[in-house]
């Protein structure tokens, strides 16, 4: 379509949608441009629907005139997924925004997508029940994200992932047909898994309009761990023994040196001195259980020689034990330096061998490489820390990038666990995907979108 035709066919979609619900002026589509990663684009427009029969009239729309459209959650991304690389229209859920149900006797809860998952987490535990799932983000990201990404967090160990916990969906397909999927039951084998299919798709295949979601009683009691080691070896060997004496803790991230440098330096924690690695592990169930299972714990942790153990009980505790992480990322950009998140993941028996490959790089390359993350799951983010200022910086990045996810792959990892492919990893999916796997997923989205509008110039 032509610039001038497009614009045209966008103005008419504008007069014939609620008002406010697609703009073209050129403060709110900058609005939309990128996300964390590095690659921006200026949509030629901005839908912002309240219901789910305003997705489908976009895309129906769209599709009749071949209009791209990039979905986006109301939080943000890390590897472009939701940059409208193409123009055409971004499409946000952040006004789809309400809960529906939480339901105490079918154990459900029902949202639009653009509810945010930690107001979700909260509204749910203050009727005594729990959602597991809980990215780092979640004060920020929306469940509809959350669902596209099949997003992740520290509890992933125990409880499973989003997709663990998404029992039907709404979606709008790209010709504008609004299906529903799955059920709200716990089990259902009627027909082909659908809706898992949309879990991960990363917006290529439909809008999400809204979710069935499963939940489950909230655990009433919690403890956490804080556990220094002068080494990485001492660390990883006392997550190897926790495992091999029956212990199933709902968390367990773990932290390098540099990433604790950094840390103590924003937070100016005493905990943290002479800690050349931390695990932080939590444990939950019934509270005479949970007390006497960390004081287990803590023996076992504390016959290893580390050089700081701090216990915690309850969920207020708990809470100021895990601040420090939390601020993991943000004391990593207090450094000055750029900050390369890969979420990479390799089985959990090859985290020393992800460790040494980052120390390897890091002294390869010249480059600070500070690896923190899920180790319960074999999910570390290993961040590449570059000054973009020095001679031959992002050649050294890009070098280094290419050997890390070369390295993983022959440790039986995979390129991403949380943030997605995007644009970010684009380059390396089909190194990480055998050709016959490619083409099934391209035949997948042809299928369901055959013109090709759905987040166009990723990965497929």
């Amino acid at each position: 379509m032509k610039d001038s035709s497009h614009r045209a066919a966008l103005r008419r979609l504008q007069r014939a949608m609620p008002p406010g619900e697609l703009l073209l002026e050129p403060e709110a589509r900058a609005r939309f441009a990128g996300d964390k990663w590095f690659a921006s684009r200026v949509p030629d427009a901005v839908a912002l629907p309240r219901r789910a029969q305003s997705v489908a009239r976009i895309l129906r729309f769209a599709s009749t005139h071949r209009i791209p459209v990039t979905p986006r959650g109301a939080g943000y991304g890390y590897v472009g997924g939701c940059v409208p690389i193409r123009g055409g229209i971004a499409l946000s859920v952040e006004r789809m925004n309400r809960v529906l149900e939480i339901n105490p006797r079918d154990f459900v809860g029902v949202v639009q997508p653009g509810v945010i998952t930690a107001e979700f987490q909260a509204a749910v535990e203050q009727k005594g029940l729990y959602y597991p799932p809980d990215p780092a983000s979640r004060a920020d990201c929306s469940l509809g994200g959350n669902i596209a990404t099949n997003a992740g967090g520290p509890r992933c160990l125990k409880y499973g992932v989003t997709r663990d916990y998404v029992l039907g969906l709404e979606v709008a397909t790209p010709d504008g047909r609004l299906l529903r999927l799955g059920s709200r039951t716990h089990k259902n084998k009627t027909g082909f898994d659908l809706h898992r299919l949309f879990v991960g798709s990363e917006g290529m295949l439909g809008v999400i309009t809204e979710a069935t979601l499963k939940l489950i009683p909230l655990p009433p009691c919690r403890a956490a761990l804080a556990i220094g080691f002068a080494r990485m070896t001492s660390a990883l060997r006392a997550l190897s023994r926790m495992f091999e004496c029956g212990f199933l803790p709902c968390a367990v991230e773990i932290a390098d040196a540099f990433t604790l440098r950094a840390a103590r330096k924003r937070t100016g924690s005493r905990d943290l001195e002479g800690c050349e690695a931390l695990i932080i592990t939590e444990l939950d169930g019934q509270e005479r259980s949970v007390r006497g299972e960390v004081r287990q714990l803590e023996r076992l942790m504390t016959s290893l020689r580390p050089v700081m153990v701090r216990r915690a009980h309850g969920a207020e505790a708990c809470e100021r034990l895990w601040a420090v992480r939390r601020e993991f990322s943000y004391a990593l950009r207090d450094t000055g330096l750029t900050k390369l998140n890969e979420d990479v993941v390799v089985p959990r028996g090859r985290l020393e061998d992800l460790f040494e490959l980052g120390a390897r790089l890091q002294k390869k390359h010249g480059l600070p490489i500070a690896c923190f993350g899920h180790a319960g799951d074999g999910n570390i983010h290993v961040n590449l820390m570059v000054d973009y200022d020095q001679p031959r910086a992002k050649r050294r990045a890009d070098a280094a990038l290419d050997e890390l996810f070369q390295g993983v792959l022959k440790l039986g990892g995979v390129i991403t666990g949380e943030h997605g492919v995007g644009l970010a990893k684009k380059p390396w999916w089909r190194l990480a995907i055998a050709p016959e796997v490619d083409q099934l997923h391209r035949r997948i989205k042809r299928a369901i979108d055959p013109r090709g509008i759905l987040n166009p110039g990723k990965f497929l």
